[in-house]
């Protein structure tokens, strides 16, 4: 079974679940900006992707990360609690098999775990 935490407005997400999907592998598609993840699952994903920090994980890009004051220095702690309470924050897609996951950018990443 896989999973992903999905975006259904971000192409590199769409683009990820079609060869999710053209691999015949069954998926389950979490709406994360609706379904947010809690701290303990993002903690748990940045463990599946084998990170050793969540900046790895982090859109930085994103309006909401300045808006917060993040930085480069924000200690994990505060980032791991405004991943959670601003979803949009997170890296997307992140595509989980098991204890495994990837980011799916490029979406051909997603290929090593089908």
């Amino acid at each position: 079974m896989i999973t992903i935490w999905h975006n259904p407005r971000c192409s590199k997400s769409r683009q990820t679940l079609a060869l999710i999907e053209q691999g015949g592998a069954e998926v389950t598609i979490r709406r994360y900006l609706e379904d947010a993840p809690t701290e303990s699952e993002i903690d748990a994903a940045r463990s599946a992707l084998g990170l050793t920090s969540l900046r790895d994980m982090l859109r930085t890009g994103e309006k909401t990360y300045k808006e917060l004051g993040l930085d480069k220095d924000t200690p994990e702690a505060e980032l791991l609690t405004a991943m959670a309470q601003n979803p949009i924050l997170i890296e997307r897609p992140i595509v989980f098999r098991g204890k495994r996951a990837v980011i799916g950018r490029p979406p051909e990443a997603v290929g090593e775990l089908l």
